[in-house]
C-alpha cells in the first residue's frame, strides 16, 4: 500500500536541499490556494498570477514555518497575506458586471462534460455565490472549515479568536448561508 509523504517529511527535504520536492506540496495544495485566492480576487488571470505568488513567498519563508499547526494552516495565512497586498498594489480596480457574465458563459460552454459533472459544477457554483454574499468574517469561516477542512482551533489560531467563539460564529454563518440559498436560490435548494 501506497501512502503520501507527510507534510513535514517533504518539507524536511526541500529545507536540505531537494527543492523537487516542492513540487508535492505545491501540487497538494493548489486547489486550496487557488480556492482562497479567489475569495478576494475575482480575475482568474490575476487569481492565478497571485497563486503562484503565494507558492513563491512560501518556498522563500519555508525555513519560518515551525511546525506548531499543519502546513495548510501556515499556507492560508501566507495566502491571505498575499492578497491583501496584491489588492493593496492594485487598488482594487471596479468591473463591470457584463465581464462578469462573458467568463461565466465561457466556463459553462459543453467542454464535453457529462450532465452530472455539470449539475455539480452548478451546485458548487450556487453555493459559491452565496458565501460571496456572506460577511467577509462569515465567509472566511464557511471556507476554512469546508473548503480548507480547517478544525476550529486552526480556524481560531488564523482568525485570532477563541475555539468556541469559532464553534458560534460559524455556527451563525451557516444559518445565514441558509438564508441566502433559499432568498436567492429557493428553486434550485428545492431540487437538491
Amino acid at each position: 500500500m501506497h501512502t503520501e509523504p507527510a507534510d513535514m517529511d517533504i518539507i524536511s527535504l526541500v529545507l536540505k536541499g531537494d527543492q523537487n520536492a516542492y513540487s508535492i506540496l505545491v501540487d497538494r495544495y493548489k486547489n486550496y490556494v487557488f480556492t482562497i485566492v479567489l475569495r478576494y480576487i475575482k480575475s482568474r488571470e490575476d487569481a492565478e498570477e497571485v497563486a503562484q505568488d503565494v507558492f513563491i513567498k512560501a518556498y522563500r519563508s519555508l525555513a519560518a514555518f515551525k511546525g506548531d499547526s499543519k502546513f495548510s494552516t501556515w499556507l492560508y495565512t501566507v495566502t491571505t497575506t498575499t492578497c491583501i497586498t496584491f489588492l493593496r498594489k492594485k487598488k482594487l480596480e471596479v468591473h463591470s458586471l457584463d465581464n462578469e457574465r462573458v467568463f461565466e458563459v465561457a466556463d459553462s460552454v459543453d467542454s464535453g462534460m457529462s450532465a452530472n459533472q455539470i449539475e455539480q459544477k452548478s451546485k458548487v457554483n450556487m453555493v459559491n455565490e452565496a458565501i460571496k454574499m456572506l460577511s467577509p468574517d462569515d465567509a472566511q469561516v464557511i471556507t476554512l472549515f469546508y473548503k480548507g477542512e480547517q478544525t476550529l482551533e486552526e480556524i481560531a489560531q488564523i482568525m485570532g479568536k477563541e475555539p468556541n467563539a469559532v464553534k458560534v460564529q460559524l455556527h451563525r454563518a451557516r444559518g445565514r448561508l441558509k438564508e441566502k440559498m433559499e432568498k436567492y436560490f429557493s428553486a434550485e435548494v428545492r431540487d437538491i
